[in-house]
């Protein structure tokens, strides 16, 4: 038997696509750590893992600060990582010496377990929910000026936050050993070689194995019914009433039956009238709403892209920072969904029609699922594990 840790940051889409292969490694008898946030500790305790909870260390940020700071100011991020890591440090490192783990499996912005692993010297594995990005993917993160600026003006405050770590017995040349893994690191990425940007870029430790998506038996519910629009903006950058507006508006009058997620902390009540055609929900379980979507009016989040694209769904592809542009560009390449040219109604509106009306869409998308479920998923992933660990 095993010792396996995870870590991971307190997000659904990076969460989300390691419970399958934890609940895998579980079922082959494998004991697992889980070091995450409350939020998520009944689905870890559900598929049989230890849940420890890093709610108390991770520093306060209102949800003001997280819209602002998401994917557009790289010096907080690396502010936040390395506050993260020395207040979990003692607590962390003094239970992994006891529990001497086979290996680390950490998130690829879960900078911290990284961190631990290099010095404690346990093995080292790195879960990436997102495209893999090194040298040659990184150029097409295609930042703003702003973005750029704000990277070069927040590099005193970087190289404050590295001497902090090495202080705290943290050998780190730089932030970019921290948040770039090389051809050397033994990677899993959820999603397919055929998906994946550049990929014959990275080499042979890298394995892609596609979605990891939870499974249920119910099939596709799409025939014989009128069409179904799922819209959702994901569970961080979610609060903007204008779009939800201007979707209500574009499909006020239609047939379509519309379901729009609009996060927990948007107030329903002020997005007004709310026409008969309209769902309007907090959250759903998204899997089970995109096996009966026709398109999905999607963030792309890169969960979300998989999810939708792992259930045949074409999307019109509203991004919302650098990160999201790189997958919608992605989809837009391969045929599968249109960027949104503005997020008025006509635009909506317009883009949806254009989707339902060109089977091309669907096909593409079709084609890419088949790729997808064809990559091996959670149960490949549990097994290049365990092959790290005994090879």
């Amino acid at each position: 038997m095993s010792k396996i840790v995870f870590f991971s940051i307190p997000a659904h889409g990076h969460t989300n696509p390691t419970l399958p292969v934890v609940s895998e490694l579980v079922r082959k008898g494998h004991e697992v750590w889980y070091y995450s946030f409350n939020e998520f500790q009944e689905k870890i305790e559900n598929i049989g893992a230890e849940f420890l909870s890093c709610d108390e260390f991770l520093p306060p940020i209102s949800q003001e600060e997280l819209n602002r700071k998401v994917g557009k100011d790289f010096a907080a991020l690396i502010e936040m990582i390395v506050d993260t890591t020395i207040s979990l440090d003692e607590k962390v490192c003094k239970e992994l010496r006891e529990f001497k783990p086979d290996c680390i499996v950490s998130d690829s912005l879960c900078f911290w377990g990284k961190l631990f692993a290099s010095k404690l010297g346990i093995r080292y594995i790195c879960s990436t929910t997102t495209f893999a990005f090194n040298k040659h993917t990184a150029k097409l993160m295609k930042r703003s000026l702003k973005e750029i600026v704000k990277m070069i003006t927040g590099m005193p405050r970087i190289n404050k936050k590295m001497q902090l770590l090495r202080s705290h017995g943290y050998e780190v040349d730089s932030f970019i050993s921290i948040v770039q893994n090389d051809n050397e690191t033994d990677t899993i990425v959820y999603t397919s070689k055929e998906f994946q940007p550049m990929a014959d870029t990275f080499s042979e430790r890298y394995t892609f194995v596609g979605p990891s998506i939870r499974q249920s038996c119910d099939g596709d519910q799409k025939e014989n019914r009128e069409k179904v629009i799922y819209i959702s903006l994901g569970t961080v950058l979610n609060q903007n009433y204008d779009f939800y507006k201007n979707c209500m508006n574009a499909f006020s009058n239609s047939d379509y039956k519309i379901i729009m997620i609009v996060g927990e902390k948007t107030e329903i009540d002020n997005l007004g009238l709310i026409p008969d055609n309209f769902t309007i929900k907090h959250h759903v379980d998204q899997v089970e709403i995109l096996k009966k979507a026709d398109v999905f009016i999607t963030h792309c989040g890169m969960n979300s892209v998989n999810e939708s694209l792992y259930y045949k769904v074409p999307m019109v592809l509203f991004p919302q920072h650098s990160e999201q542009r790189v997958v919608a560009d992605r989809v837009a390449e391969l045929g599968a969904g249109i960027k949104l040219k503005g997020n008025k109604p006509k635009h909506i509106a317009i883009t949806v029609e254009n989707i339902l009306s060109n089977r091309i869409y669907s096909k593409n998308a079709q084609e890419l699922s088949e790729q997808f479920k064809n990559a091996g998923g959670a149960v490949k992933a549990a097994n290049v594990i365990l092959k790290k660990i005994s090879g």
